[in-house]
């Protein structure tokens, strides 16, 4: 039982990939409104791009 004690309090103290996973979301999320953005400011109806 000692071991086991040992390993339940060892995985205790380490955090999850919570803050990875909000950063990699939130990049994500960045990442696809500027991509739409960027895609679709081509297809603006304007008299000066003939």
């Amino acid at each position: 039982m000692p071991v086991t004690a040992t390993l339940l309090a060892a995985a205790s103290e380490q955090q999850g990939p919570g803050n990875t996973l909000r950063i990699v979301l939130l990049v994500s999320i960045v990442g696809a409104a500027l991509l739409a953005w960027f895609l679709l400011r081509g297809y603006r109806n304007s008299d000066d791009n003939d």
